[in-house]
């Protein structure tokens, strides 16, 4: 079987954000997965236009490219005001077609929600980009003392990637064998 390519999404672009160490973990635990092969799309590292281009930027075709080439995302995003932050949803709606028929999980902060008032508004976004979005999350309480690696943490990692990949390769080999319908 294929690897499953899993795009690991970093949302934030906030100056002094803890995403992209959350990004980093939980790319080490889908890459330790035999069947996942993971890209880290971190958002600070794009040169996104300020106002949304007439045409496509580099820049927005080059994160485009990433979407389309994933079978699969685990997007991480912080809660700011019981939703997400304008960045991601700007690189989200910088993408179309490519989203289409694939899974979402995610993992999200936050101080006491543990980022999940973010993750239900992403899944709302996601459900119309046709994007499949799995029941299991990770949720970080940034209240904690150690909110990044812990038994449970790991424990609703595996969770959400066992379900993750199953509709990844699921929803691969559908396209494969149909197109899908708009």
């Amino acid at each position: 079987m294929r690897p499953v390519r899993l795009a690991v999404i970093v949302g934030s672009t906030r100056e002094g954000r803890v995403g992209n160490a959350f990004g980093r973990w939980i790319a080490d635990v889908a890459a330790a997965r035999a069947e996942c092969e993971v890209d880290v799309v971190d958002l600070v590292d794009f040169d996104f236009p300020a106002h949304y281009p007439r045409q496509p930027t580099a820049e927005v075709r080059r994160f485009a490219g990433h979407v389309g080439r994933a079978d699969g995302f685990v997007v991480v995003t912080p809660e700011y005001n019981r939703s997400f932050p304008a960045s991601l949803k700007q690189a989200i709606d910088f993408a179309y077609d490519e989203w289409h028929a694939k899974p979402a999980g995610f993992v999200s902060y936050g101080y006491r929600s543990a980022g999940l008032h973010a993750v239900e508004q992403l899944r709302t976004v996601f459900t119309e980009l046709h994007v499949m979005t799995v029941r299991n999350t990770v949720g970080v309480d940034l209240c904690d003392a150690d909110p990044l690696d812990t038994e449970d943490r790991r424990l609703a990692a595996v969770a959400m990637l066992d379900q993750l990949v199953w509709w990844a390769v699921a929803l691969r080999e559908a396209r494969g064998l149909r197109p899908y319908v708009k």
